[in-house]
């Protein structure tokens, strides 16, 4: 399989229809290739726009109203109308789903980040249909001018969030074009984009889009974010029937741009930043082998000591009883909560600290060894 982790992001000129409100067909064909793709074991997460657009519709507006607090009256709104619409669609194929709503503050926050990783890697291992939005209700980024403000770049950092294969930005058209294609019609599609330069960011700039917040530019900015942690990223015209299919397994199809380092080089490179080792794990040896032999978590039995003082979400040391560095991971706990509950067994943690953040002290999910 060639990408089996997948972020497939909805536009909203795409699940609109161009017409102001949530078409049912385009959403439909959206999701019977998105429950094709689970049924083949593929891990799809959506990042979706269009709750505006459904509050609009739901409330029978049409005048327009630019200010930010009405367009999150619309969001708050239309964020059920499209939840339950998704719902609706994927219990066609028994498939669950679930809502994360998200703001930039959010993975700004080291908790916050380590919170919302663990979430929607759970939600894939229990085989859960994750939409992802901006919660507009609380962050005007995405319905004003901010750069950041598009779910463009919302689905590049959740791609890096969770460690995906493959980010598929789907649009209302084919991909980068050497000019705007609705305003020139000798424009030409680009297939490849091997390096993101100036030329790339001023063609970007160029191309308009008949609706949504980001257009182009916000799409190659994504790209540029999420191949820089090892994502490949393709740009593509969701409209085409069967896109997503193609675009899991491969074949040409709209603006592909290859990775520019692996997943593990980025997550080292993460680790060993300027965030990193805020103190140090002491693990025994049944653990050292657990890690590198079986792949698993670090659980407290495995802890012989803890130095330091570091909080739930830094980057932390592990090392041996030898003093060997072999690695870095993200803790469930603190460093105090980690020496209260070192040595135990994991289902004594609720009763020796009065709460659980999860049975590991590092989940696998959160640790490069080196």
């Amino acid at each position: 399989m060639l990408y089996k982790r997948i972020i497939a992001k909805f536009g909203t000129s795409l699940i609109t229809g161009g017409i102001g409100r949530l078409d049912l067909k385009a959403m439909a064909s959206l999701v019977d290739q998105i429950a094709q793709l689970h049924s083949q074991g593929h891990e799809v997460i959506i990042v979706s726009s269009g709750a505006v657009a459904a509050g609009r519709q739901k409330l029978e507006l049409n005048k327009e109203r630019k200010d930010i607090p009405f367009k999150q009256v619309l969001a708050s709104v239309g964020q059920n109308q499209l939840m339950h619409t998704y719902e609706q669609l994927f219990s066609q194929h028994n498939i669950t789903v679930a809502q994360a709503l998200l703001t930039k503050s959010d993975l700004s926050d080291r908790a916050g980040y380590l919170n919302a990783r663990n979430t929607l890697l759970a939600l894939i291992e229990l085989g859960v249909i994750c939409i992802v939005n901006e919660n507009d209700v609380v962050a005007t980024d995405e319905l004003g001018e901010v750069a950041f403000g598009d779910n463009d770049n919302l689905s590049a950092m959740v791609a890096n969030l969770v460690d995906a294969d493959l980010l598929a930005l789907l649009t209302d058209i084919d991909g980068l074009y050497t000019a705007d294609p609705q305003r020139n019609s000798s424009a030409k599609l680009i297939p490849r984009v091997e390096k993101i330069d100036a030329m790339i960011e001023r063609l970007a700039s160029s191309t308009t889009s008949s609706q949504g917040v980001g257009g182009m530019a916000t799409k190659v900015e994504a790209a540029r974010l999420a191949t820089s942690s090892g994502v490949t990223v393709v740009i593509a015209n969701g409209r085409r029937p069967d896109v997503l299919q193609q675009v899991a397994a491969g074949k040409s199809f709209g603006t592909l741009f290859p990775p520019r380092t692996s997943k593990l080089e980025s997550k080292k490179r993460w680790m060993l930043s300027g965030l990193a080792s805020k103190g140090k794990l002491i693990i025994d040896g049944g653990a050292v082998l657990a890690l590198r032999q079986q792949n698993r978590s670090l659980l407290p039995a495995g802890v012989a000591s803890v130095e330091g003082k570091f909080n739930r979400g830094d980057v932390v040391g592990i090392f041996d009883s030898e003093g060997n560095h072999l690695g870095y991971g993200i803790p469930n706990y603190n460093s105090r909560d980690v020496a209260t509950i070192k040595g135990a067994h994991s289902e004594a943690i609720s009763s020796l600290l009065g709460y659980e953040y999860g049975t590991e002290v590092i989940h696998r999910n959160n640790m490069v060894l080196i």
